[in-house]
C-alpha cells in the first residue's frame, strides 16, 4: 500500500514536497491535487511509470497524456507559441484549462500525437501542484484519475487511497480540491478551437464570441 501524505494546501511544507518530488524522480507514480481534482502524475517520458498508469487506467498505447507545467515560460520550452496562442495562454494560465499546441523537439516523440505532432499542456492553479513543479524543475506527465470502468473517484483523498493506493507510490492529501475536468482548447490552427468544455470559463472560445 502506498503512503498517504498530508500536505498543507495553502502553505505546502518544503520537506514533504521534496519527498514527493524524489519519488517522481525515482520513477514513482503519485496522485496529487490540482485545480480540477486529484490527478495521476509521474516523471516525463518515464516508460515504466507510463506503463503502470496505462494499466491502472486501462488505456491503450494511443492515449495521449498531458504535461503539467509551472508557468508560461516553461510551456515555451515544450510547445511552439505564436502571438495569438501567447495571448490566450497569458489570459488563462494558471487555470483549469488544457491547451493543445505544436510540440517542440524537447517533447519526446512518444508523448506527441503520432500524426499532428502536438502535445496537451496545462498549468494547474493549485499551490501543492505548483510546489511540486518548482521542486522538480520540469513538467509532470499527468492524467485525470478515472478508472477503467469509467469510475471517477471522489475528491476525498482517504477514499482515493483506499481504492487505488496499492497501484501508486504516494497519495498526496491536499484536502478537497473539486472533482471536475479541464476545458480543452486547440491552439494549433491560429484560431482557438474549443474541444471540451469543463471547469474553466469557455465563453471566450465560443466561435461567435471569440476575441482572438
Amino acid at each position: 500500500m502506498s503512503r498517504l501524505i498530508q500536505v498543507h494546501p495553502q502553505d505546502p511544507q518544503d520537506r514533504l514536497i521534496e519527498q514527493v518530488a524524489d519519488v517522481i524522480r525515482q520513477g514513482g507514480v503519485i496522485i496529487y491535487p490540482t485545480d480540477t481534482g486529484y490527478a495521476v502524475g509521474w516523471r516525463m517520458d518515464d516508460k515504466g511509470a507510463t506503463d503502470r498508469v496505462r494499466f491502472m487506467r486501462g488505456l491503450d498505447k494511443h492515449h495521449h497524456f498531458t504535461l503539467a507545467c509551472k508557468d508560461l515560460s516553461e510551456i515555451s520550452n515544450y510547445a511552439r507559441i505564436d502571438d495569438p496562442a501567447y495571448r490566450v495562454l497569458r489570459a488563462h494560465t494558471p487555470g483549469p484549462y488544457t491547451f493543445i499546441l505544436r510540440a517542440t523537439k524537447e517533447v519526446p516523440k512518444r508523448l506527441q500525437h503520432d500524426k499532428r505532432k502536438t502535445i496537451g499542456i496545462r498549468v494547474p492553479d493549485n499551490r501543492i501542484a505548483q510546489a511540486l513543479l518548482n521542486a522538480l524543475g520540469e513538467p509532470i506527465q499527468t492524467t485525470s484519475l478515472v478508472l477503467p470502468d469509467s469510475t471517477e473517484l471522489g475528491a476525498d483523498p482517504y477514499e482515493i487511497h483506499q481504492t487505488v493506493g496499492n497501484q501508486v507510490d504516494i497519495v498526496v492529501d491536499g484536502g478537497y480540491c473539486g472533482n471536475g475536468v479541464t476545458t480543452i482548447v486547440d491552439l494549433t490552427e491560429g484560431v482557438p478551437v474549443l474541444v471540451r468544455e469543463g471547469d474553466g470559463d469557455a465563453s471566450a472560445f465560443h466561435r461567435e464570441d471569440s476575441l482572438f
